[in-house]
């Protein structure tokens, strides 16, 4: 099982209402404009994120997920630079297939695979976000994205092949895609979506599927689906699953600090990033708000837990993944152990702020986690 850490290359804080210029963010959040305040915004400059990317290293994570969106760092060219600056750590670039040539981005992956010794992961975003997609010049309805999609993909890989790979389909026309060299090991693909047009793109092409953090059962269904999918091509996959976390010492520590997160919220602020996302046209944003539907009905904290230690507070005020591990380093470890019995491979974990929550998992659940067994030995 593989553990990893997220960089925050928009903003980082100690408040799930970190500022930012728009009303979507990195992973799609919805938030409102807010001034940066000593407890909820620190700078995505190099220097902090270094600081993460080295603290997730000496922690013992395996990679670190970068995010693709207007108000982020471009994730390229923050996880080149961030790949001089540690040595083990691999990176988990998001990007979207629609804003770039297959090829041009199988010649970047290459490039980026040689310089920095073989750490780089593709994390394939297809975008569910109508605004956003149109402020890139993509204006093609969800299904076309989708579609788009596959064929970047069959590109992209032909391109690695080591065989010029000419491709006509209805979005790509491309004559002898290849590179300089393929690119060893082949970075993983990755790839999220939970509506039918996703599945059959993930079961042809990627190596992990992702989902966000919901419920048990929830996770179980959406896992057989794409396992049952990617039967019907003879292949088998990889499953990672997105979740924050908040691990503490004690349970009654951690769900303080989960408190404290969402602690004097505005329902009036509530219900406009709610109007936010409810405009989404991702079927994945649309489960997740489901999940705090109850709690924004009645105000009742205890709705917030969806599950044993599975919070939906995150969801009220962001977009993206909305749920979070809260609870004892024992508690967050138990609940690791039984999503990695659901068939889960690998886990995106953060936390709030990244820096020193790295660490606070780095040196608490990690640990339990390789005394069960479930995780790899640390790195040093």
């Amino acid at each position: 099982m593989q553990i990893h850490w997220f960089l925050p290359t928009a903003a980082d804080g100690r408040s799930l209402t970190v500022g930012t210029r728009g009303t979507h963010g990195p992973e799609g959040e919805a938030v409102a404009s807010l001034a940066p305040t000593a407890d909820r915004f620190r700078a995505p400059t190099i220097r902090y994120m270094t600081q993460v990317a080295r603290a997730a290293e000496e922690a013992g994570f395996d990679a670190v997920l970068t995010p693709t969106g207007t108000w982020c760092e471009d994730a390229w060219l923050t996880c080149a630079a961030l790949a001089q600056e540690t040595e083990r750590l691999k990176f988990l670039v998001a990007f979207r297939p629609g804003f770039i040539s297959p090829t041009l981005a199988a010649q970047q992956a290459s490039t980026f695979q040689r310089l920095s010794g073989g750490r780089l992961l593709l994390n394939v975003v297809t975008g569910g976000e109508r605004d956003e997609q149109a402020r890139f010049g993509d204006h093609l309805a969800k299904a076309d994205r989708y579609a788009r999609t596959d064929e970047f993909l069959t590109v992209l890989r032909g391109a690695w092949s080591g065989e010029p790979l000419t491709f006509k389909g209805e979005h790509y026309d491309v004559l002898g895609a290849t590179v300089l060299a393929p690119p060893d090991p082949l970075p993983r693909l990755y790839f999220g979506g939970s509506s039918p047009e996703a599945g059959p793109v993930a079961a042809r092409h990627v190596d992990t599927y992702l989902t966000w953090g919901e419920p048990p059962d929830q996770v179980a269904q959406k896992l057989a689906w794409i396992r049952g999918l990617a039967h019907e091509h003879g292949r088998e996959m990889r499953f990672g699953i997105r979740f924050h976390v908040v691990a503490r010492d004690t349970a009654a520590e951690a769900w303080a600090a989960a408190e404290r997160l969402i602690k004097g919220i505005d329902p009036a602020h509530v219900s406009k990033v709610q109007s936010v996302l409810a405009a989404s046209e991702s079927t994945g944003q649309a489960r997740m708000s489901a999940l705090n539907q109850r709690f924004r009905d009645g105000w009742k904290p205890a709705d917030l837990e969806v599950y044993p230690n599975v919070w939906a507070g995150v969801g009220l005020l962001r977009g993206g993944a909305g749920t979070a591990l809260v609870g004892s380093h024992t508690e967050v470890a138990d609940r690791i152990a039984e999503y990695a019995g659901l068939g889960i491979d690998e886990f995106i974990l953060s936390g709030f702020p990244h820096l020193e929550e790295a660490y606070m998992v780095g040196e608490g659940v990690l640990p339990e986690l390789r005394r069960r067994g479930l995780a790899a030995t640390a790195h040093r």
